[in-house]
C-alpha cells in the first residue's frame, strides 16, 4: 500500500497555531473580564485605590496575552515561524474557527497584532492580516445586545423605582423611594419638549458601567415619537448608594462616553453588540471611540486605523502641518478634512526643553494609565504605519526630515515607524484671538478649571502656555501636550523669593513659582482680570502645596463626568 503525504506538510501545525490563537484571545477575554467584574465589588465596598489599580492592571492585560502566545507558536510552527505561507495558512483556519463570532472583530485584531509583532510589518499585509476597509464590521452585527424594557403604563416614579430594584447591590440603596422620584422628575423637566406624558418606556443594558466612583446604567428612553439615550449616574458614599444625575441629552450622553476620561469597566458578555447599541445612541461618535472608552483599545486603534484608510483611498487631500505653533519635541500633521491630529517625535529638541525620546514615550504612557480627569485627550500609539509620500505637503516632509528616528523614506512610501494620534482640537491660544470676548472669557476660565482637574487628579501640565490646550466642539478645555507632564506629588512648588536681591536665594532648576504663570500667557488684561476674578488662587504656591498634600494623604477631590446642573 503506497503511503501518501499530506498535501502541505505545515497544515498540521498551522491548525494548531490557528486553535492556539483561539484559546489565547478567549484566555486574554477571561482576563480582562475578570478584572473588569471586580468593579462591582469595589463600588459597593467604596475600596477606590484598589479599583483604580484594577482599571491599570487591565490595560496591561492584552500584551501580557500576547507575550504567552507568541511563545507557544514558536514551539507549535518551529522552523516555519517566519514563513508566511503557514501563516497564511494559520489565517484560513482562523477564520473558519471564529465564523459567526459577534465578536470575530476583536479576534480578528488578536491575530493580527501576533503577526505584525512576528514580520514586523510596515504598512499592511492582507496575506497573513485581516484587512477590511471597504465596510464596517460591525453592519454585520444583528443580535440585540442584552437589555431590560419598562413599561410607563401608571407612572415614571414607578418604572423607574422597578428599575433600582432590578439593579441590585451587595449594598442597599440609601432610599430607593426618593431616587425614583428624583430620577422620573429630571427626565420629565429634560424631556418636556416632547409634551405633557413625554416617556412610553425605558430600554436599560444589562451591563452596569462602572468608572471611578461612579455606576451608570445606560439606555434609552421612548416617547411617542422620540427616542433618546438615558444614563443614570448611581453613587455610594457616606450616605450610602444614590441616585446622583441622569442625562438624556445627547451631548451629556457624549461627554461621559467621551475621548478625555478614562475607560469603563462593562462586563459585557460579547462588545460588537453593546458597540452597535450604542452607536445607535450616538450617531455623530466614531466607532473606534466607542470600543475605546468600553477598554477594547486595541480595537479602537484598529478601528481607527481603518476609518482614516478608508478615508485616506476616498479623498485626494494631502497631510498638512497642524494648526497652531510649531512643537519643539513633536512634528504635528494632520489633514484638512479629517478630525485627527498625527504626532511624531523630533530627533533633537530645541532649548530649552531638556528630555529624552524614552522620557516623552514615558509620559504617554503614564497618560494612557492614568485617570485623565475629562482634561487630557487619548492618544493612541501606532508603529510602522506606510503612507504615499506624494499624500504629504512639502512642508510636511521638511518636518519629517527631522524625525529620523520615526521615519524611513522608501522612495514612493514613507514609513512611520512611531506615531501618536489624536483627535484634533482647536489650539487655546488661537481660539482667544477668534472668539467672541464672552466665548474666549468662558474659555480663559475654563483653563484654570482645567489646571485644578488635573491637580486634583495628580497632574501637573508643566508647560502651561495655552498653545499646549485646546478646545473640543463643546467648548471644553483640554491639554495635549505630554512631554513636560509630571504628578503633582513629585513637584517642588515655592513662592517667589521676596529678597530683592535675586543672588541670595538659590533658585534650584526643578523649581516651580505658580505666582508666574499668569505672566507667560500673554493674555489681554480683559482676560487676565476674568482669569484672577474667577481663579486667583491656583496663582498661588499655597494652593498648590495644599493640593499636593491632599493628594498625597490620598485625599480625593470629585470630577464629575457631568455638569453641576445635571446633579440632583
Amino acid at each position: 500500500m503506497t503511503h501518501v503525504e499530506p498535501a502541505a506538510s505545515f497544515e498540521t501545525p498551522a491548525l494548531q497555531a490557528a486553535i492556539q490563537i483561539r484559546s489565547g484571545f478567549s484566555e486574554f477575554n477571561r482576563r480582562f473580564r475578570e478584572v473588569t467584574q471586580r468593579a462591582k465589588r469595589h463600588f459597593e465596598q467604596k475600596t477606590w485605590t484598589a479599583a483604580r489599580a484594577d482599571a491599570v492592571e487591565r490595560i496591561g492585560v492584552y500584551d501580557s496575552a500576547i507575550d504567552v502566545v507568541q511563545q507557544a507558536l514558536r514551539e507549535i510552527l518551529s522552523a516555519h515561524t517566519f514563513d508566511k505561507n503557514t501563516w497564511a495558512a494559520v489565517k484560513g483556519h482562523f477564520s473558519a474557527l471564529i465564523a459567526g463570532e459577534v465578536d470575530q472583530e476583536l479576534n480578528k485584531t488578536f491575530f493580527n497584532t501576533l503577526t505584525r509583532r512576528f514580520f514586523k510589518t510596515r504598512g499592511v499585509d492582507s496575506g497573513v492580516e485581516f484587512i477590511a476597509l471597504d465596510i464596517e464590521p460591525t453592519d454585520r452585527i444583528t443580535r440585540p445586545v442584552a437589555r431590560l424594557s419598562y413599561s410607563a403604563s401608571s407612572s415614571l416614579r414607578a418604572l423607574f423605582r422597578n428599575v433600582l430594584d432590578d439593579v441590585a447591590f451587595g449594598v442597599n440603596y440609601a432610599d430607593p423611594d426618593r431616587c425614583a422620584t428624583r430620577i422620573a422628575a429630571a427626565v420629565r423637566l429634560q424631556l418636556q419638549a416632547w409634551g405633557e406624558y413625554p416617556v412610553r418606556a425605558v430600554e436599560l443594558l444589562t451591563t452596569i458601567f462602572y468608572r471611578e466612583r461612579r455606576a451608570y446604567l445606560v439606555g434609552r428612553v421612548f416617547g411617542e415619537t422620540h427616542f433618546a439615550p438615558i444614563a443614570i449616574a448611581l453613587k455610594n458614599d457616606e450616605n450610602g448608594i444614590h441616585a446622583d444625575a441622569v442625562m438624556t441629552d445627547r451631548d451629556d450622553f457624549a461627554a461621559l462616553f467621551g475621548y478625555t476620561r478614562s475607560y469603563f469597566m462593562a462586563d459585557l458578555e460579547t462588545v460588537g453588540d453593546a458597540v452597535v447599541f450604542l452607536r445607535a445612541l450616538l450617531p455623530r461618535k466614531p466607532i473606534d471611540e466607542l470600543y475605546t472608552v468600553l477598554g477594547r483599545s486595541k480595537q479602537g486603534k484598529t478601528e481607527r486605523y481603518r476609518h482614516f484608510f478608508r478615508h485616506l483611498e476616498t479623498h485626494d487631500e494631502r497631510f498638512v502641518l497642524a494648526d497652531g505653533e510649531r512643537g519643539m519635541v513633536m512634528a504635528v500633521f494632520t489633514m484638512p478634512g479629517y478630525p485627527l491630529v498625527f504626532k511624531v517625535i523630533r530627533d533633537k529638541f530645541a532649548p530649552p526643553k531638556n528630555i529624552a525620546r524614552q522620557e516623552v514615550i514615558d509620559k504617554y504612557q503614564m497618560v494612557f494609565k492614568h485617570d485623565r480627569a475629562g482634561r487630557l485627550v487619548d492618544a493612541q500609539e501606532f508603529r510602522y504605519l506606510r503612507f504615499p509620500k506624494a499624500r504629504f505637503s512639502p512642508a510636511v516632509l521638511k518636518e519629517l526630515a527631522n524625525c529620523s528616528d520615526s521615519v524611513i523614506d522608501e522612495g514612493e512610501f514613507i514609513i512611520i515607524t512611531h506615531l501618536y494620534v489624536e483627535r484634533r482640537l482647536r489650539p487655546l491660544n488661537l481660539y482667544i484671538k477668534e472668539a467672541s470676548p464672552e466665548q474666549a472669557q468662558a474659555a480663559i476660565c475654563d483653563y484654570a478649571q482645567a489646571l485644578v482637574d488635573l491637580a486634583y487628579s495628580n497632574i501637573f501640565a508643566g508647560d502651561l502656555l495655552l498653545k499646549n490646550f485646546g478646545l473640543t466642539k463643546g467648548g471644553r478645555v483640554i491639554f495635549y501636550d505630554y512631554d513636560e507632564l509630571c504628578l503633582v506629588t513629585e513637584c517642588r512648588f515655592r513662592e517667589l523669593p521676596d529678597s530683592e536681591d535675586d543672588h541670595e536665594v538659590y533658585v534650584a532648576p526643578n523649581d516651580i513659582f505658580p505666582e508666574e504663570f499668569v505672566r507667560f500667557l500673554g493674555l489681554t488684561p480683559e482676560l487676565r482680570s476674568a482669569l484672577l476674578a474667577t481663579h486667583a488662587n491656583v496663582f498661588t504656591a499655597r494652593w498648590w502645596l495644599d493640593v499636593q498634600a491632599r493628594v498625597a494623604a490620598g485625599e480625593r477631590v470629585e470630577i464629575p463626568p457631568y455638569a453641576a446642573r445635571l446633579r440632583f
